[in-house]
């Protein structure tokens, strides 16, 4: 998931109910998200998604809507935000509507934030161009003047 593709489509597990979601394991999620079981097991416990469902015999199964959000909030963390406002974010969220405005103000926040760190990538990567042309020219010019014939040679 890190490499922002998207999440593969769920498929619908053997012994569920035909008119039930299908759900996930807790390694299948895993596998689609590239986040760890412990890594799962926390973003539960901090609070960042919600109780997931559980089996009867008391394995976590993953919802659709459980894996849009874990895709959202891995967006959110590639996007550098910490794991404090991922948390009050998901607060928000589970607040439900009410919160929307506050959410709202959350994401334009980070937008803006990311906005001026991609800038300043840019500006960088302009710099570090600049850097490599030079030394490139340097040894274009170094296999120049080590050439017979150049005016070092005589």
């Amino acid at each position: 998931m890190s490499s922002g593709q998207p999440l593969k489509p769920l498929s619908r597990d053997r012994d569920q109910d035909r008119n039930r979601e299908p759900t996930l394991t807790i390694a299948q999620v895993a596998e689609r998200t590239g986040l760890s079981h412990d890594t799962l097991r926390y973003y539960e416990k901090a609070g960042l998604i919600e109780r997931v469902g559980r089996s009867t015999g008391n394995q976590r199964r993953y919802q659709a809507a459980d894996l849009a959000w874990l895709e959202f909030l891995l967006r959110l963390r590639e996007t550098g935000m910490s794991i404090a406002d991922m948390q009050r974010f998901a607060a928000l969220r589970a607040a439900g509507n009410v919160s929307v405005a506050d959410r709202l103000a959350m994401l334009r926040a980070h937008r803006a934030e990311l906005a001026d760190r991609i800038r300043a990538l840019r500006r960088n990567a302009t710099v570090l161009d600049h850097k490599i042309d030079h030394y490139e020219q340097l040894l274009l010019d170094e296999v120049e003047h080590e050439q017979p014939g150049s005016d070092e040679t005589t």
